[in-house]
């Protein structure tokens, strides 16, 4: 209850903010130190707020559950979700893909077992297999012959693991490997081939839709500048492998 009151504050606080200055932006984010990290030092959080720097706008994140976050930026309540993959405004429609990629991401299991998988998602049919409720690929690719638990936060995804509730996670391969580096879970692994790899985009309620072209040249010239590449060697080499 005190969490979500601070959430509020925290939102009022911004929007409020905002009314007195256009150039800042409010977008739903992963609360993930790889990606977003304290004070915004993480991937997504830099290129993002690298981007909108250069287009004179400054960048306040915010972090909600997956699924409430996309609804508060479908109903325009937060300006826009950081990270999400393709296809979302045919649900959201609201929703605006600013389309040039943030990162691919790699959908991965992680487990304590010596699983293999490869076979894709039909390998998961014999397993009890846990997932962030809202994570839409997953919710979509999961067999239905597997046994399925939903949480609702990373933490709870591999304290579920720790506790041997779970056969194997779904998460994204970098937000896992700083999780296990932060929570000491040496026993825990990736299991690869990935299950799929998407591109990742940054979503915009459509009352910012002249923003959205001005972003796609930005991102485009950040990649071919050295600033992206530079970002993301600071930012990720950290966790690109295991420990």
């Amino acid at each position: 209850m005190h969490r979500q009151a601070g959430f509020a504050v925290i939102l009022f606080f911004l929007l409020f903010t905002q009314a007195w200055s256009e150039a800042i932006l409010i977008l739903n984010t992963p609360p993930h130190p790889a990606q977003t990290g304290n004070n915004q030092s993480g991937f997504i959080a830099r290129i993002e707020k690298e981007a909108l720097r250069r287009l004179g706008y400054t960048l306040e994140n915010v972090q909600f559950p997956a699924e409430r976050g996309l609804q508060n930026a479908n109903a325009g309540i937060v300006d826009g979700d950081a990270l999400r993959i393709a296809g979302l405004e045919k649900t959201y429609p609201n929703l605006i893909r600013v389309n040039e990629k943030i990162m691919d991401w790699d959908f991965v299991a992680f487990s304590k077992q010596d699983i293999k998988i490869d076979n894709g998602w039909d390998s998961l049919k014999p397993y009890v297999v846990s997932i962030i409720n809202g994570w839409k690929i997953l919710e979509t690719n999961i067999p239905k012959e597997s046994t399925l638990t939903k949480v609702k936060s990373a933490n709870q995804l591999f304290t579920l693991l720790d506790k041997n509730r779970t056969d194997l996670i779904i998460y994204e391969r970098y937000r896992g490997l700083a999780l296990i580096r932060n929570r000491h879970s040496d026993d825990i692994h990736v299991i690869d081939p990935p299950l799929e790899t998407r591109a990742m985009y940054m979503y915009l309620h459509k009352k910012h839709k002249t923003l959205v072209p001005e972003l796609v040249r930005v991102l485009k010239e950040m990649k071919q500048d050295g600033t992206y590449n530079r970002i993301v060697r600071e930012s990720l080499t950290l966790y690109s492998g295991e420990h």
